[in-house]
């Protein structure tokens, strides 16, 4: 199997829209989405052991663009503005669901989509709206429940319970993955590498 060296990921821009996607972009994507809440950049810069490749901060919504990052040549992990708690309009809320769906939608080059869920909150609306149209296009899907060191083993097994219950009814393929996740405590961290491996040689 590829094995990728992370470390060597690399900024290479951040884009308003769509509309500003590079064309040298035609290659394998693999995206992180998640509530403004859901820790993204702690995750990118804990996977790819990079203390300051994404932008992390106290308040929720820092991600206001798409950022572009370069694993090596014609294998990119994308950024998605975060959703939910930012504090920021309605209508820029707005803009960037409609935004996340477009890139999903008409993206052929997106092989993968990483949904993160804090571990303590529960599947709303547009997790699921995201989650069955990446079922729809056959996108593989690896939901990570984010801030696992908040919950004991016990209970972190109870929430990956009742998360894939939650699943079984929303999807009718086998391409979705549940994984627990805690970039304080490294867990999961490298099974999402070993994820990451196989969708960049796909």
């Amino acid at each position: 199997m590829l094995k990728l060296n992370y470390q060597n990921t690399r900024f290479l821009i951040s884009i308003p829209s769509l509309n500003y996607l590079p064309k040298y972009m035609n290659h394998i994507q693999v995206a992180f989405i998640g509530r403004s809440n859901s820790g993204k950049s702690s995750l990118l810069n804990k996977l790819t052991k990079q203390k300051h490749l994404a932008r992390t901060s106290k308040t929720p919504g820092c991600t206001k663009l798409i950022n572009l990052f370069e694993v090596m040549k014609n294998k990119y992990l994308i950024d998605l503005p975060g959703y939910g708690y930012a504090r920021v309009s309605k209508q820029d809320k707005e803009h960037w669901k409609v935004m996340i769906i477009e890139y999903i939608k008409n993206n052929k080059n997106l092989k993968g989509l990483f949904l993160l869920l804090d571990i303590n909150s529960t599947i709303n609306d547009f997790d699921k709206l995201i989650i069955k149209l990446a079922n729809k296009k056959n996108i593989s899907l690896l939901i990570l429940l984010t801030k696992a060191d908040k919950l004991n083993i016990s209970k972190r097994k109870m929430k990956l319970n009742s998360t894939k219950e939650v699943l079984s009814n929303l999807i009718t393929n086998d391409n979705v993955f549940v994984e627990i996740v805690s970039s304080i405590k490294n867990i999961g961290i490298e099974n999402i590498r070993q994820k990451l491996n196989i969708l960049f040689q796909s």
